[in-house]
């Protein structure tokens, strides 16, 4: 899936189904390459999973097969650091819990159990 998406190409046709079905002319009326290469880059996505073709008469439609993206996004998200906001609600997710158990009240069950020993 990776050699798929290295492409500049077919990284920009991913982005044009990103908005919905295309035909191979109409994507490759948006490139200054041949038919034949936008259909072969066509053929890298769809063997990769990340596009699916649909024969509609004497049309292929392409569209993008969403599920396939998650797998890669989880994989990715291993590089990327928290945005400060995501640290700061961990540290405000921390002094809750912090701020939570100091105000339990004196009566819970471990104290009671102490006093009539």
């Amino acid at each position: 899936m990776a050699g798929a998406i290295a492409d500049p190409v077919r990284r920009q046709i991913l982005v044009l189904l990103r908005d919905g079905r295309l035909t191979a002319g109409e994507v490759a009326e948006r490139f200054p390459i041949s038919r034949p290469a936008v259909s072969r880059h066509l053929r890298v996505l769809r063997q990769s999973g990340l596009v699916c073709a649909e024969l509609v008469g004497r049309q292929r439609f392409y569209t993008l097969d969403p599920e396939q993206f998650t797998e890669l996004i989880e994989w990715l998200a291993q590089f990327v650091r928290p945005s400060g906001w995501e640290h700061r609600f961990d540290a405000l997710e921390t002094e809750v819990y912090r701020t939570r158990r100091e105000r339990r009240p004196s009566g819970t069950a471990d104290s009671r159990e102490e006093n009539s020993a």
